[in-house]
Order: structure tokens, then C-alpha cells, then sequence
């Protein structure tokens, strides 16, 4: 039996069945986010967050959070949460949390970028997930 790694298509289902787990006042505010999962961050992330390599991000949140008065600025680019499946993968195997969890740790804390929350609030929010 072969065994494979999960794929992208399995880090956005487990991605979506977090996002199922959220209260429901955050998910009724995420209908304009897009969730991307990709192998790693491209070049221009990899630059402005200053990485040394592309395993040294989970994830990331690329737009303005809720209430920003450049929210809705004509021609920005929609709010976009991305997930990285290769570190994301490279986490799984050296921590002892399950992929489910490491996913929705990881999407909880950039839906907390979204609404503009502090650490103490993601904190809160992974609390209610768990």
C-alpha cells in the first residue's frame, strides 16, 4: 500500500472544516476571504516577510482587516488567507499535534489578522475550536 502526503486539495478541506467550526458572527464575515493553500510562499512574500527560506511561514493574511478604511478601496485585491502545505507538512512531522489541528491553528490565526484581533483574542477563538 502506498502512502502519500497530503495533498493541497486535502489541506483546504481540512482549511474549510475549520473554518466550519468558527462561531458563526466570524463566519458570516468571511464570505469575501479567499483561501488559497499553496506548496510555498512565491518571491514577493518570501522578500516582504524578510524569510530566509520558504519552510519559515505557515501561513499568512494579505489584505486589510475588517473596519480598515482601506477595506474598501475600488481595485484592492480581496482579502486572502494562504496556507502553506509543504511547511505545514515539514510542522505535522516533527510536533505531535494531529494535521487537523496544526491547519486550524494556523487558519484561526490568520482569520484573527482579518478582524484585526490581538493574540490574547486568537488565543480565545482557537479555545472555542479545540
Amino acid at each position: 500500500m502506498a502512502l502519500h502526503a497530503p495533498s493541497l486539495a486535502d489541506i483546504e478541506r481540512l482549511a474549510q472544516a475549520a473554518v466550519e467550526q468558527l462561531p458563526e458572527l466570524f463566519r458570516d464575515h468571511l464570505g469575501s476571504v479567499i483561501l488559497k493553500v499553496e506548496d510555498f510562499p512565491d518571491e514577493e512574500v518570501m522578500e516582504a516577510m524578510g524569510l530566509e527560506t520558504p519552510f519559515d511561514i505557515l501561513g499568512l493574511y494579505w489584505g486589510h482587516p475588517v473596519g480598515d478604511a482601506g477595506a474598501g478601496q475600488t481595485g484592492a485585491m480581496p482579502p486572502t488567507i494562504f496556507l502553506y502545505r509543504r511547511p505545514l507538512l515539514d510542522e505535522w512531522a516533527e510536533g505531535g499535534d494531529s494535521l487537523e489541528h496544526l491547519v486550524a491553528h494556523v487558519l484561526i490565526h490568520e482569520v484573527g489578522h482579518h478582524f484585526g484581533l490581538s493574540d490574547d483574542d486568537m488565543h480565545a477563538l482557537e479555545d472555542m475550536v479545540d
